[in-house]
């Protein structure tokens, strides 16, 4: 392409989203005249989303959910890291000021994020991101080494590493806390298929791993 060509597909592609903002606002407005001053009005979602940042997976679109009804977060991979302070502060603003119901550690088959960290390669600065799908994989070894086709050890680390992550959600003392005190929120673990556009639920056992993590990550006491 020509630097005019790439000029003026960059200004199209900018001013298309304008485009298709102005006509999204619009039918909003046909539909319900008082919806703006509703959503002005604040939030009450009942979903948090921990979700993977690749963009072919917009939780809103695929869970049929609206404006106000998820708190969304999104990084490589779906993870749930202590340390990361934009996952936890996420989780922290939801539990206990938005006071969520549930919350979804949402992964996808084909993961990226996943493939590479089954990769011998350095990657970089995504090095110690990637990390923590490799600990994962280190501690299922036994189960995922067992696995002779690659593509279904592949698959299988995907919702290996989402029920990790969840035990990371309920590790935190928000969640801890207020489940003592409201018996909500739930942590849940599903996977998005491309083939089929379907999540699956893993059927993580909220209660479950929230006693066999206290012994030692127990942090209800305020």
């Amino acid at each position: 392409m020509s630097q005019s060509e790439i000029s003026n597909y960059l200004k199209q592609t900018h001013d298309r989203v304008f485009e298709h903002n102005r006509g999204w606002a619009e039918e909003q407005r046909k539909r319900d005249p008082d919806f703006f001053t509703k959503l002005s009005s604040g939030q009450t979602p009942e979903y948090l989303w921990i979700g993977c940042s690749d963009s072919r997976i917009p939780a809103e679109q695929i869970t049929g959910l609206g404006p106000g009804e998820a708190f969304v977060h999104r990084n490589i991979a779906n993870l749930v890291v202590n340390t990361d302070l934009n996952v936890m502060s996420v989780i922290e603003y939801a539990v206990r000021h938005l006071q969520v119901k549930h919350i979804v550690v949402c992964g996808h088959y084909g993961c990226g994020g996943v493939k590479a960290a089954m990769t011998p390669k350095d990657l970089g600065l995504l090095n110690p991101w990637l990390r923590n799908i490799r600990d994962v994989y280190r501690l299922h070894e036994a189960e995922l080494d067992t696995i002779k086709d690659e593509q279904a050890r592949y698959n299988r680390l995907v919702e290996l590493s989402v029920i990790e992550q969840c035990r990371n959600v309920i590790k935190t003392a928000a969640v801890q806390q207020s489940y003592a005190k409201n018996q909500f929120p739930i942590v849940h673990g599903w996977v998005f298929g491309f083939e089929d556009g379907l999540l699956k639920d893993l059927k993580v056992d909220h209660e479950a791993v929230l006693h066999s993590i206290q012994k030692i990550y127990n942090l209800t006491e305020e």
